[in-house]
């Protein structure tokens, strides 16, 4: 159950967003070149990550089926607002192709989407950091590692092979806090709802993908806990094929059958969790910076529209891009 503070963050999340869609659009895209010219003067770590969303190489025709800036699929509200947030500093006839929702596989043209697989030919995939108030959500966490729980927890819905495999591996282990919530988990896994705050009472959070990727790596990262799960095959905005195991967050084998054996090495050495957990805490945190966020948007549709020659490019801000 979201707690009034999260509810008022929603509320402020689309009153927000509702008022720019309301705004004059014209003043969005008068600002376009200013904006461009302030994200050119980003450093290099900008770009790289620009391009590392945007791949994108080769110029290119958006297809038959690409939706104008002032069509798109507004369903998906937050997919929707999240796009349009710096979409609306375009022209409004500009055309892009687009997938909301979780997508498995990839694109068969340059796309948008929120996530896509982990593999070399994965470059029609153009990440955006969509559904960002919920993937996004990263509260900050006061409890010491030392201090919480010396136990495992994880919660989520039985979407996955790799869920009931974790659970036929862990539930029968005392030190192991772990279930679904769901209504519809069979009654040999079924366990209560534990809010965000509740699983932070644990000093290890598992972190399990589900149609994609695990939508808790980001909170998990973010606080004391130390983050086991196997190593990610579906990455976001979050850049999930970066994290490195054993630096970022503690790797499980498939079968999860050393999963006593990695909690009973950080139990008995507590100082190599912490540095685990000072690497996450670092790897979240450029993630803050709500400047670069905003350039790196901005460039990822920039570089979009210029390869699927649709706009001329500005000469300064291009090289920047290309390097």
């Amino acid at each position: 159950m979201a707690s009034l503070k999260r509810t008022t963050q929603k509320l402020f999340y689309y009153a927000r967003n509702v008022m720019r869609d309301i705004a004059p659009q014209a003043l969005f895209r008068r600002r376009l070149a200013g904006r461009l010219e302030q994200a050119r003067l980003s450093d290099e770590a900008v770009r790289r990550r620009l391009n590392y969303y945007n791949k994108l190489q080769d110029a290119f025709l958006p297809s038959t089926y690409a939706v104008r800036i002032d069509n798109l699929p507004s369903a998906r509200s937050m997919y929707y607002y999240d796009l349009k947030e710096f979409a609306r500093y375009f022209d409004a006839g500009l055309r892009l192709d687009l997938e909301f929702g979780d997508v498995i596989g990839v694109p068969d043209v340059p796309s948008f989407v929120k996530n896509r697989p982990i593999h070399a030919d994965n470059g029609n995939s153009v990440i955006m950091k969509f559904n960002k108030f919920r993937h996004f959500h990263m509260p900050a966490d006061a409890i010491a590692f030392t201090d919480k729980l010396p136990a495992v927890v994880w919660r989520g819905d039985l979407n996955n092979p790799i869920r009931t495999r974790f659970l036929d591996a862990a539930r029968g282990l005392a030190f192991c806090d772990v279930g679904s919530h769901k209504q519809n988990a069979p009654a040999e896994y079924a366990k209560p709802f534990l809010t965000i705050s509740q699983h932070l009472r644990y000093r290890y959070i598992v972190s399990l993908e589900g149609n994609d990727v695990a939508t808790n790596l980001k909170w998990i990262m973010n606080s004391n806990s130390l983050c086991l799960m196997p190593a990610p095959t579906y990455e976001t905005w979050f850049a999930e094929s970066r994290l490195k195991a054993n630096v970022h967050y503690v790797p499980l084998d498939p079968d999860f059958a050393d999963l006593a054996e990695k909690v009973s090495y950080f139990e008995k050495y507590p100082t190599a969790a912490e540095r685990i957990i000072a690497a996450a805490n670092a790897y979240c945190r450029k993630f803050s910076n709500q400047w670069a966020e905003e350039a790196i948007s901005l460039l990822a549709l920039y570089k979009y529209f210029v390869l699927s020659d649709q706009i001329k490019p500005d000469a300064e801000v291009w090289r920047y891009i290309m390097g």
